[in-house]
């Protein structure tokens, strides 16, 4: 390889697809904390799929590991990541990794929150080209899934088929005011994002008394 993530690999991975390590999750366990050794685990379903160890050193991560890529061998990685950290507004000062991804020559250095395990190495998702789900959603998707989240914010449930829930307990009239009218919003453009998309297939009759021409 010329170096870490070097020919970026072909197509879009998804980020949940892939494991991450969080610099904020690993900063609040103490694991930033130099001379910390330990190990990092990924379970689910209460159960372990996967570890790493690591070591804390002043301002970076050493990663200790084993890969196998596409069938090959087991390979041992060891890799240093670089921490550094920004002034947050309220005081205090906020960790991030600086990617150490190498691609087609170009080094990264990103600061970012999170590296993602998308080939060999932990690398930012420009470097892997990782995607989240969401973004691979139709826009009226999109909108659906806004709407039904706010929904259940409001104690209703997912779907246009049920009506909104009424104000909870403690909450402003002008909260739930805004939230109503957001709800009613993003459904009424998913309705018309989706009608506008499949229109071709409508009789003239359905285009006039859908889109109103």
């Amino acid at each position: 390889m010329g170096g870490y993530g070097s020919g970026r690999p072909s197509g879009k991975q998804l980020a949940e697809d892939c494991r991450s390590l969080d610099v904020n999750r690993l900063h609040r366990e103490g694991c930033l904390t130099p001379g910390r050794i330990g190990g990092w685990v990924w379970s689910r379903d209460g159960e372990e799929v996967a570890r790493i160890g690591f070591k804390a050193e002043d301002a970076r991560l050493v990663l200790n590991y084993r890969v196998r890529v596409h069938g090959d061998d087991w390979e041992p990685i060891t890799q240093p990541i670089r921490i550094t950290h920004a002034d947050c507004h309220y005081g205090g000062q906020r960790p991030y990794f600086a990617c150490p991804g190498v691609v087609n020559g170009r080094h990264c250095g990103r600061r970012v929150g999170k590296l993602y395990s998308g080939g060999k190495y932990f690398l930012c998702r420009h470097c892997y080209r990782v995607a989240y789900a969401s973004q691979s959603e139709a826009r009226y998707d999109r909108m659906l899934r806004r709407a039904n989240k706010l929904r259940m914010a409001l104690g209703g449930e997912p779907g246009t088929a049920h009506f909104i829930a009424f104000k909870p307990k403690g909450m402003w009239q002008r909260t739930y005011d805004r939230n109503r009218f957001e709800i009613q919003w993003c459904e009424n453009q998913a309705d018309q994002l989706f009608l506008g998309k499949f229109a071709q297939l409508f009789s003239e009759e359905e285009r006039e008394m859908y889109f109103d021409k």
